[in-house]
């Protein structure tokens, strides 16, 4: 029995009826899907090492062991931006259990969440700033800096900590300022609303308040939607019934 060609594009590259334009495709094809790995704790590190290119490395921030990001070099001021959140087309599901937001899902090329445990790990080193950009379907863009970013550990159910705000999208994130992290099966919300799991109700995963004035990992809505909140939405610009068409949260040293 033949055995089956494996089509693998590494095999691929030692397959001699491919032209050089071909094996030239095929390289670059599995240098984009596979990590730059570099002795780095960030992607501001890799950046200040000429490291220039936004994409795919991979960083150890505290010695407890390197992971996969998705650097942000373009973005100013200061560049070397880490990626933590992505949403750019709906193609990911961001309607997901704790297991999922404690470890992290999605394409580092596309959607994703990072994972709680990572983003905790990226915001304990040092001080360091939070960015969000926003863009709309009608191509309107507005950012949100928060001079201070920290999420706690496990044990502390992953405390988000944020600072002052400056932008041009208006501050709809300090209102989760000292909340615990929630997801559809793990309710850690305490404020004076009346809503018993804002996650389930306005299908994300966030720090909530009972609930919220943003929601950027609800339901990709495109643009309007009817129902109230449960979009990727950022009250404060564009309020509670328009869902964001692309959203990153990053974060890099100060």
């Amino acid at each position: 029995m033949n055995a089956t060609k494996t089509t693998h594009p590494q095999n691929l590259l030692a397959d001699k009826n491919y032209d050089n334009y071909e094996l030239f495709a095929l390289k670059k094809k599995i240098e984009k899907q596979t990590p730059v790995k570099h002795d780095a704790k960030s992607c501001d590190d890799l950046y200040k090492s000429s490291k220039t290119t936004t994409g795919v490395y991979t960083i150890d921030p505290d010695g407890l062991g390197a992971f996969a990001v998705r650097c942000d070099m373009e973005t100013t001021p200061g560049r070397g931006w880490t990626i933590f959140q992505r949403r750019v087309d709906g193609s990911e599901d961001f309607y997901r259990n704790w297991t999922d937001y404690k470890t992290g899902f999605g394409n580092l090329s596309g959607e994703f969440w990072l994972g709680l445990d990572k983003i905790h790990r990226l915001s304990a080193i040092g001080q360091n700033v939070l960015r969000i950009d926003l863009e709309t379907f009608e191509d309107e863009t507005a950012y949100a800096i928060y001079e201070s970013f920290s999420v706690g550990n496990e044990s502390e159910v992953y405390i988000l900590n944020v600072g002052n705000y400056s932008g041009t999208a208006g501050d709809s994130f300090n209102y989760q300022n000292g909340m615990k992290f929630s997801t559809k099966d793990a309710d850690h919300d305490y404020g004076t609303g009346n809503i018993e799991n804002c996650a389930r109700t306005f299908l994300g995963a966030w720090w909530y308040k009972n609930c919220h004035y943003s929601n950027l990992n609800g339901f990709y809505f495109h643009g309007n939607h009817s129902s109230a909140a449960e979009g990727i939405n950022w009250y404060h610009w564009k309020g509670h019934y328009y869902s964001m068409k692309r959203t990153t949260m990053k974060i890099r040293g100060t």
